[in-house]
């Protein structure tokens, strides 16, 4: 699959909506990778131990209580986000909404597990989807 130019774009306001919404420091630094199935699978194996393909993977590089910090002060390296295009391109269709808005939400839900949101019990996964729709509605995002 080809990532396009829209996808790019909705990606990155995401980040940076979120960066606004939570306070993340200017200098800090994301990485994110649109994949395929066959790759996100891999790293959900070697990392999860789930031999499955899935939407989205984050890996938070600061999980101690200091910010991980590369060349200084200046630049801080918050983590990794791996997003399947296969997957998100499945998923728009069976909810009935664009590829964009997907990649939209799997983006925001990939930024709040590397800012320590998690959704292991039914409370925290009901704290997650409202800041997932809090930072999506600031980009005129909402459910279909």
């Amino acid at each position: 699959m080809i990532v396009t130019p829209q996808m790019e774009q909705i990606v990155i306001a995401v980040l940076n909506k979120a960066a606004e919404a939570y306070g993340i420091e200017p200098h800090t630094e994301v990485s994110l990778v649109l994949a395929d199935d066959e790759y996100i699978r891999v790293l959900n194996r070697q990392y999860r131990d789930k031999d499955c393909s899935t939407d989205v993977l984050s890996f938070a590089l600061n999980e101690g209580e200091e910010p991980l910090m590369i060349d200084g002060p200046e630049e801080v390296l918050l983590g990794d986000i791996i997003i399947s295009l296969e997957t998100a391109t499945r998923q728009a269709e069976e909810y009935g909404h664009s590829l964009e808005r997907e990649l939209a939400y799997l983006t925001v839900h990939g930024i709040l597990h590397l800012l320590g949101y998690d959704h292991m019990s039914e409370e925290d996964k009901k704290e997650m989807r409202q800041e997932e729709e809090y930072v999506l509605s600031f980009l005129g995002i909402t459910r279909v």
